[in-house]
């Protein structure tokens, strides 16, 4: 069976890691990625010796990257020409401008969290709705926080059902090197409920939930807190076989040395991860505990890299690749080297 042939719009913070996803992927063929200028990303690509191929994303791109010496290998159209599925990491507003493309090149993409939710037919991930995107031809990520809590969540909802969660996101403000946030040095707190809960009964609507962000003042991570009510109440140790199970939760403790978002980051550069990225969401053992009845924990979330396998699963769905969710996932956590 031929490779499916993935290009990638957008060579940015989502962008560059969605490259090497691909690249990762046995069944799949990475054919080139587009942007509009010589950022650094792409800088750093040129010194790497250009294991991608560029594309100039726009008109003009090809003379701003040519004359900082970046090799172009055609324009967007061509680009589109050469592949089977796009996909759109471009800045948010811009991929419901790219799907304009995509639609008259007969061409299936999918769209990142950013972007606004009628860009695509489905809003779409990999564990909790997989079925929902298979053929479809538009499908969009949850954002990060939202694709690394639905994890947890759908992995207990599987094992003991969940009716309702109330969920406290502490919000990293920027990603390094965003200094166009601003310098700060304050806490800032969103109404409720935040759009992440919202997203997460729009995947999984038989869950009641409802959650409060707080913006702080760092740039590696997101922290989550989440309380879950249970149809059948487990044990500590029940739940954390449940975690300690799942390929895409990485199940970590205090005592070993994980007591900060920066700790988690940490160890992904130890592990030799470009770039310090992790695919896994961080799970705290002594974040573990119970309110009552309810089931209270804490996770982690890599807000550069979490979303990479969920948007393999989606090219996945998309084509489709697999039709059966539990064969596609284990693909993908294959190639990402997460089984």
């Amino acid at each position: 069976m031929a490779k499916v042939r993935v290009g990638v719009a957008g060579f940015g913070v989502i962008g560059q890691r969605l490259a090497d996803g691909v690249s990762l992927q046995k069944d799949m063929e990475l054919v080139g990625v587009a942007d509009v200028a010589p950022t650094l990303a792409v800088q750093a690509l040129k010194e790497r010796g250009m294991p991608y191929r560029m594309f100039a994303a726009a008109p003009g791109a090809e003379d701003r990257l040519t004359a900082a010496g970046i090799p172009v290998s055609g324009s967007f159209a061509d680009l589109l020409g050469s592949v089977d599925i796009m996909l759109d990491s471009a800045p948010g507003g811009v991929g419901i401008k790219n799907k304009e493309h995509y639609v008259a090149a007969g061409l299936k993409a999918v769209f990142q969290g950013g972007e606004k939710s009628e860009v695509a037919d489905v809003f779409f991930h990999g564990y909790a709705n997989y079925p929902k995107g298979v053929g479809k031809n538009y499908l969009k990520l949850t954002s990060c926080n939202t694709t690394g809590l639905i994890r947890a969540v759908d992995a207990l909802d599987r094992a003991f059902g969940v009716t309702k969660v109330a969920i406290t996101i502490i919000r990293r403000v920027a990603d390094p090197g965003d200094t166009h946030r601003g310098l700060v040095d304050t806490l800032e707190i969103e109404p409720i409920p935040n759009h992440q809960a919202k997203d997460l009964m729009h995947i999984m609507p038989h869950v009641d939930a409802t959650g409060i962000l707080v913006h702080t003042p760092v740039t590696h991570g997101h922290i989550i807190t989440l309380v879950t009510s249970l149809k059948n109440k487990p044990t500590k140790a029940e739940a954390l076989e449940v975690f300690r199970a799942h390929p895409r939760i990485r199940v970590v403790r205090m005592a070993d040395g994980f007591t900060t978002n920066t700790s988690l980051f940490n160890y992904a550069r130890f592990l030799g991860k470009p770039r310090g990225d992790m695919y896994e969401i961080g799970l705290w053992d002594e974040a573990i505990g119970f309110s009552g009845d309810d089931l209270m924990f804490a996770i982690n979330i890599p807000q550069e890299s979490v979303v990479i396998p969920e948007t393999m699963d989606a090219i996945r769905a998309a084509i489709p690749m697999q039709t059966d969710q539990a064969e596609a996932v284990a693909l993908t956590n294959r190639y990402l080297g997460m089984e």
